[in-house]
């Protein structure tokens, strides 16, 4: 078919924009535009970047009316067809615009923007019969001196494409002038995108004489040439080419001797592509297949019919802690390679990558691509091109890795499969598992979903027969691979603690565990999943509590900063001395954070090594892998950190495991937070024990008897899922329903609350059109529920104030759309750019 018009999607993100426009293919790109070209196209009177989507023959619009697309951004298209589809498929499943789900794809360095340029109008040539006759006997304008020194400056860096950043900055406060000389066409403006990382070069030598002419060249040398010489008889004995940078280094020479041996013709310099490798100086031990055990085979055989007979196939792998999920996992991907395929490994936590980068670059060496958000730009730039242009086979990451752009994807192994992190929060809203079964199905590939505790979704899936969505394989590993028990789990009453007289944040039983530790040289994990030193700051004179002045949310006490910080905008203030509200000097800590179990830790156990890991010491790039490399290496006793702690590490002199406050996920105001406290438990207390050792867990709480915490203490994960699908049942909360979360805001509540009130009115009115609203308890399958509005578990944020309505609905409706022309309804008939409608398809939190 020979295409003319290619309909693109532009990079700009509004109502108005989400949709493709159609732009004429120039001839001298019609060889080169693909569905998936990134492009720059005229919009308006500026240049964007677009995507193709699409190619046709011709189009409904008028030829003539129609603008040709301006540049090629790579020859190389950065999307391959199956990701343009399942962008089309995320804009519908979670109502978002399809740029959003475009630009999810793509690494940042090709998140490009229009730079403006400067030069020159050229001279009117003469002989050109398209120039009119204006144009021909235009007299030039006469220069200022402002303006004839611009001009001359443009002249004399003709050879250097010139920024108007870069003539603005030579030329303070000459902007008028240079806007004169525009209008005047003297000069003139054009736009080019312009990616924020590049390909990285570097300068390479070779010889470019060899036998008899190489030895006529040694012998013309003059005794002053001698280092000249020395470079071309260690580039001839070489026999590659060879980095500049290591030919300076190897032979203490300069780079000028290096250049003259050029200019003779005798070696040839140039510019040569390099990836940035984030691991080059990482030397990773080789590893083996290890033996399977009976449970290992089974799975094993399982999912390789599926990957043997390239067809779909989910499997929800249902492994205790240390059953050894991950040589599963490896063994599977290299049966995947060994059929020229390619796999996604996707870890929940950045926290993660480390370790699960130590085993798979020694199992599969350079074969591996690792993207996450903790290397550079142009790291991650580099990794992606490596799977772009099939020089790995398998690439490791969170989330964002599920778009990797193989060309023959074969197998998706999600671990940590439960794991909230796998659901974007930021639009557009996808969670990383259904885009991964969706993915899988264009590749006729398999999915495993890897976990010790499922999520209920998941796991119900697996046990129904009627579900819509995906219907995984459930497959159970039930004993440690190790042969290892499972670690013996004390309950322990914080408020028998108080009763008996010991106010320390730490049980007697957990100040005995870690003394014992300390005596035998064992290791300990502690986990509390808070960070900062306490959680908020009180007069006990008046009850002043400090808060945010932005958000409703207490301010929480660093001590390290001696600050108070709001986790959710970033406002900070120093620590008061006194009350600012009465003036009293009784100002309290209340609360425990991490920085505060630290200092407890130090006073209780003089000498004791912590090693803490939370948001607060893992910012900087590497710091996850050094903190975890020391405590691997025994120069730490004490592991304590937050949810990075929790799960997929493996060290194997960790005896004890401690949970500080149990109760901390149980009091969130969400469905799922007897769910969540189950996994954090389990998944805590599977770091205990996993190797010869035997291991200890104390839990301690002041809420012992909840279901939740007493079917962890038993490691017995189908009496709390029979549990927890009774509420769940009882009130229409997945998995026997689909929820919608839509937050309204604005800064002005009345506005809001009246908004609110109309958008939840049209929302129920046009379900009733439907034939759709009603009650959940009706016996139908396709029904659809709205509560609300009410306000936000917070109700401000950055000093925007919010209201939600939850939609719940079961059956095949499609209520994602509904919710998102309601909202585009209301949002064009406002026209109001301050308020905003955020629409969460199938929401993880719900606050």
């Amino acid at each position: 078919m020979n295409c003319k018009i290619a309909r693109v999607i532009v990079d700009v993100p509004s109502r108005d924009t989400d949709r493709p426009f159609d732009y004429i293919i120039p001839d001298t790109m019609k060889d080169w535009i693909e569905i998936g070209s990134r492009v720059g196209v005229p919009f308006g009177h500026r240049t964007v970047q677009g995507f193709v989507i699409d190619l046709r023959p011709d189009s409904e619009l008028n030829f003539a009316r129609m603008k040709p697309i301006q540049e090629l951004l790579d020859l190389m298209p950065p999307l391959p067809l199956d990701l343009v589809k399942l962008a089309e498929w995320m804009s519908h499943r979670y109502a978002c615009s399809m740029i959003f789900a475009l630009q999810a794809m793509i690494p940042t360095a090709l998140k490009g923007k229009a730079e403006r340029y400067i030069q020159l109008q050229e001279d009117i040539d003469p002989t050109d019969e398209d120039q009119t006759d204006e144009a021909l006997y235009a007299v030039p304008p006469l220069l200022t001196g402002e303006e004839e020194q611009i001009v001359a400056y443009i002249k004399a860096n003709g050879s250097v494409p010139m920024t108007m950043a870069h003539l603005s900055a030579q030329f303070p406060g000459q902007g008028e002038t240079i806007k004169g000389l525009l209008r005047a066409g003297v000069l003139t403006e054009t736009q080019m995108i312009k990616d924020k990382v590049r390909k990285k070069t570097v300068k390479t030598v070779t010889a470019t004489v060899s036998g008899e002419a190489a030895e006529a060249a040694l012998a013309s040398f003059s005794a002053q040439a001698r280092r000249q010489k020395e470079v071309l008889e260690f580039l001839l004995e070489v026999g590659v080419t060879i980095s500049l940078q290591e030919l300076l280094t190897t032979l203490g020479v300069t780079a000028g001797t290096v250049k003259k041996l050029a200019e003779k013709g005798f070696a040839l310099i140039e510019d040569a592509e390099v990836f940035r490798d984030p691991y080059q100086d990482r030397r990773f031990k080789r590893t083996e297949p290890l033996p399977r055990t009976l449970e290992q085979e089974l799975v094993y055989n399982k999912i390789s019919e599926v990957l043997d007979s390239r067809s779909y196939g989910a499997f929800l792998l249902h492994g205790i802690t240390g059953s050894g999920k991950t040589e599963v996992y490896m063994q599977t991907i290299e049966r995947c390679i060994s059929l020229g395929r390619q796999a996604i490994v996707l870890v929940p936590e950045i926290s993660l990558t480390p370790q699960m980068v130590e085993r798979f670059k020694g199992r599969f060496g350079n074969k591996v691509a690792v993207m996450h958000s903790r290397l550079s730009t142009g790291e991650r730039y580099d990794e992606w091109r490596k799977i772009r242009e099939g020089r790995v086979q398998v690439a490791i990451g969170a989330r964002s890795a599920i778009f990797a752009p193989f060309s023959d994807l074969g197998l998706i192994v999600m671990d940590e499969e439960h794991e909230t992190s796998y659901k974007q929060e930021e639009t557009p809203k996808y969670h990383a598992r259904d885009v991964a079964i969706r993915r899988a199905k264009q590749h006729h590939a398999a999915v495993i979903l890897g976990s010790a505790t499922p999520s209920l979704e998941s796991y119900h899936a697996a046990r129904s027969l009627d579900n819509d969505q995906y219907a995984p394989i459930l497959l159970e590993m039930n004993a440690r691979a190790s042969g290892s028990r499972l670690p013996s789990i004390q309950i322990v009453d914080m408020r028998e603690e108080l009763r008996e007289g010991n106010r320390s944040m730490f049980s007697r039983q957990l100040h005995a565990g870690i003394e014992a530790r300390l005596e035998r040289g064992e290791q300990s994990v502690l986990f509390l999943n808070r960070r900062g030193f306490s959680t908020f700051v009180m007069c006990r004179t008046c009850g002043y509590v400090a808060g945010c002045p932005d958000c409703d949310i207490s301010l929480t006490y660093h001590q390290k900063s001696n600050n108070l910080r709001c986790h959710y905008c970033g406002y900070a203030v120093p620590a008061p001395s006194v009350c600012p509200e009465c003036g009293s000097e009784h100002i309290r800590y209340f609360g425990t954070g991490t920085q505060r179990v630290e200092t407890e830790l130090s006073k209780l156990f003089p000498g004791i090594r912590v090693i803490r890991m939370d948001v607060d010491t893992t910012t900087e790039k590497g710091s996850h892998e050094k903190l975890l490399q020391a405590f691997r290496e025994k120069k730490g006793d004490v592991l304590l950190g937050t949810q990075m702690v929790a799960k997929g590490l493996d060290f194997p002199d960790v005896t004890l495991v401690g949970v500080i406050a149990a109760d901390t996920s149980l009091n969130f105001p969400d469905f799922r937070s007897a769910e969540k406290t189950f996994q954090l438990l389990t998944q805590v207390a599977g770091r205990a024990g996993r190797h010869q050792l035997p291991g200890e867990v104390v839990i301690q709480t002041y809420i012992p008897d909840h279901y939740s915490i007493v079917h962890a203490s038993s490691h017995d994960y189908n009496s709390f899922v029979r549990e927890e699908l009774l509420h769940r049942k009882a009130l229409h909360y997945p998995p026997y329903s689909r929820l919608i979360l839509v937050t309204l805001s604005h800064e002005k509540l009345p506005l809001l609350l009246r908004m609110a009130e109309n958008f939840t009115a049209n929302l129920r009115g046009k379900a009733q059109q439907l034939g759709w609203f009603g009650n959940m308890d009706r016996f139908t399958r396709d029904v659809l529920d709205i509560l609300g509005p009410v306000a936000s578990p917070i109700p401000r944020i950055k000093n925007r104030y919010r209201f939600q309505c939850m939609v719940k609905y079961r059956g095949s409706l499609d209520a994602a759309e509904l919710v998102r022309s309601v909202a585009e309804t209301m949002l064009n008939d406002m026209r109001d750019s301050s308020f905003q409608i955020s629409i969460d398809v199938d929401p993880q939190m719900l606050m």
